[in-house]
């Protein structure tokens, strides 16, 4: 048990850079940011719903009545602001365990009247896992702040690595709850029957007769039921594996891909948008984002080499290098 505490440690709390947890901030927190303001009149207009659809769920159930309309206006307000500054980077410590908080409840105060918003929720624990993180140590005004003030630019260290550990985590364990929910409710009957198919096809007539957008590739594909067993065999295998990502970087692009060929899958066949995995920022925190830094960079032409020169290399060289 101990040793696999120790190599637990050495997994979890492995260096990272500074840098890379800081542009998952940027990622995640600039996602956050763009979707409140796109939606913001969205989140708004639940001040208009009759006081009767209210039904409370995670955080908001401590609420018995709806808020006041200038209520839910001025926590949107807040959370946006909020979001600025933790994608600022501007006193952190403060704003960005309250942008995690804000952004929880707008988005479960908006869930809270009829229709959960699944799409969110990976996005929430994304945010509030960076949000307890160092990540304003680099890419942030905190950090210029800091450099100002004579402090040492921040080395690689476990503690810039475990939110990285954490985020990824948070996915897997996301895809993986998804994958014992489909057993829990259809058993192995969902690999091996039209359950899947069913679920299209419902899904579109349902879009069809309330006037909302459907998918017209999902329609024409429930004529051939031999494609739902393999696809859904497929996507029970990617969720239950997905834990695995966190073992190998190669079984994690894999994995990478997969998740984003699913929801890739979801929106084609059903009409249902999963912005932040389709974006691939969900994803982010599997890959080494600061050396893509580097990539950009043009690479200085050295000295040609001895053979392209038609000669040896220098006999001083040689002496110094005996």
């Amino acid at each position: 048990m101990r040793r696999l505490l120790e190599r637990f440690d050495r997994a979890f709390f492995a260096e990272a850079p500074a840098e890379r947890l800081a542009i998952l901030r940027l990622l995640v927190g600039g996602f956050a940011l763009v979707y409140l303001c796109v939606r913001a009149a969205h989140l708004q207009r639940v001040g208009h719903l009759p006081p009767e659809s209210f039904r409370p769920i995670g955080v908001v159930s401590a609420l018995s009545a709806p808020l006041p309309l200038w209520a839910v206006r001025g926590l949107v307000a807040a959370a946006i602001a909020a979001g600025a500054a933790f994608v600022a980077g501007y006193r952190f410590r403060a704003f960005g365990p309250v942008f995690g908080a804000l952004l929880l409840w707008v988005l479960s105060y908006r869930s809270s009247w009829g229709m959960v918003f699944h799409t969110e929720n990976l996005l929430v624990l994304h945010v509030i896992a960076l949000a307890l993180a160092p990540a304003a140590d680099a890419y942030a005004l905190d950090a210029r702040a800091a450099r100002r003030a004579g402090a040492a630019p921040p080395e690689p260290d476990g503690r810039y690595g475990w939110p990285i550990r954490l985020l990824c985590a948070i996915t897997v364990l996301a895809y993986f709850i998804a994958g014992i929910t489909k057993l829990r409710n259809s058993g192995l009957a969902w690999a091996t029957s039209d359950i899947l198919r069913d679920i299209i096809a419902h899904d579109n007539v349902r879009k069809l007769a309330l006037g909302d957008t459907h998918s017209p590739l999902g329609g024409a594909l429930v004529r051939y039921p031999f494609l739902f067993p393999p696809l859904a065999s497929a996507t029970l295998a990617l969720e239950l594996g997905a834990p695995l990502a966190l073992f190998s970087r190669r079984i994690a692009v894999v994995f990478c891909g997969a998740a984003w060929l699913f929801h890739l899958g979801v929106l084609l066949t059903m009409a249902i948008l999963f912005p932040y995995p389709l974006l691939g920022v969900a994803f982010a925190g599997f890959f080494e984002l600061e050396k893509m830094r580097d990539l950009r960079r043009p690479r200085r032409a050295g000295p040609p080499p001895a053979s392209r020169r038609g000669g040896e290399a220098p006999l001083g060289r040689r002496s110094e290098r005996r």
